[in-house]
């Protein structure tokens, strides 16, 4: 009878992975409704692209310190490869979303223009890859 492995434990905490969550989700949502609303002009999808990176921002927030927590306690695994891209994604998703945030904050067609496309398009891209690094580490098996 053939038994079944084990999966890998995952690097990230339960809680840390659903906080993680969120801002894969919110900033991915936030950046196609920018798209949508430089190809519509209405108005409301850059208010709930506003309200989306916020979100992110909020659920984004307690993962800042919870990313570099390894490195506080010296732990040697933490300070190689994947382990080390992880806590920088998260700081410039986050970082990134912030400064996402104040240029939503202006009025009108000036708050997303170019500047906050790739302002989303960068929050995206690094909570995406975050997300990629804390969920596919428990995979690898090494």
């Amino acid at each position: 009878m053939a038994t079944a492995a084990a999966p890998a434990p995952s690097v990230l905490h339960p809680l840390h992975a659903i906080l993680l969550a969120f801002p894969v989700a919110m900033f991915t949502g936030a950046l196609l409704s920018d798209i949508t609303y430089l190809n519509s002009a209405e108005i409301q999808w850059t208010n709930f692209s506003a309200w989306l990176i916020t979100g992110a921002l909020l659920f984004g927030a307690p993962l800042l310190p919870w990313s570099i927590l390894p490195f506080l306690r010296g732990r040697r695994a933490a300070r190689r490869g994947r382990a080390l891209l992880y806590p920088v994604l998260v700081w410039l998703m986050w970082i990134a979303g912030l400064l996402n945030a104040f240029q939503h904050g202006r009025d009108g067609w000036s708050s997303v223009g170019t500047t906050g496309l790739v302002l989303s398009v960068l929050s995206t891209l690094a909570a995406l890859l975050a997300g990629w690094i804390g969920y596919g580490a428990g995979r690898r098996g090494r």
